[in-house]
């Protein structure tokens, strides 16, 4: 069932952590974006919109943040164990599922994503901006341990 894009002060939102490569090795690679707005790197990531599912939130903003149709896996997060960014006066909610590509529409840089960038584990730990960000690029590698 969808949930409101608001509840109380806390906003939900929805990303993707998006792979390529064998996740069974040290050569899979995750996507990472640049947002000039912030002059932060984070992983593809945005609000619900009304009656948005989470699933489908996640879809769409990696999709309107990097041009990848991806498919979605397991989810790194759950109901009870989410991200929680502070935003505004409130915090924001934020559920990340596993993704690997579907199809390239080709990135082109925009007022929310100017970069891309395909990074080992070990790299994200180093330039991901937000120690949370970073605390999930860990979970996610020890998930695919």
């Amino acid at each position: 069932m969808a949930e409101s894009a608001t509840n109380a002060a806390i906003v939900l939102a929805a990303g993707g952590i998006v792979l390529r490569g064998e996740w069974t090795s040290d050569a899979v690679e995750m996507l990472v974006i640049h947002r000039p707005r912030h002059d932060d790197w984070s992983f593809p990531k945005g609000k619900l919109d009304p009656g948005e599912s989470f699933e489908a939130a996640a879809l769409r903003e990696v999709h309107e943040e990097t041009a990848l149709r991806c498919t979605l896996h397991a989810e790194i997060t759950s109901p009870e164990l989410t991200v929680m960014y502070p935003v505004d006066g409130g915090m924001k909610q934020t559920r990340y599922w596993f993704m690997t590509i579907e199809r390239d529409e080709g990135f082109k840089p925009h007022d929310e994503v100017d970069e891309c960038r395909w990074v080992t584990f070990e790299h994200a730990a180093t330039l991901l901006t937000d120690p949370l960000d970073r605390a999930l690029a860990r979970r996610a590698q020890d998930e695919l341990a």
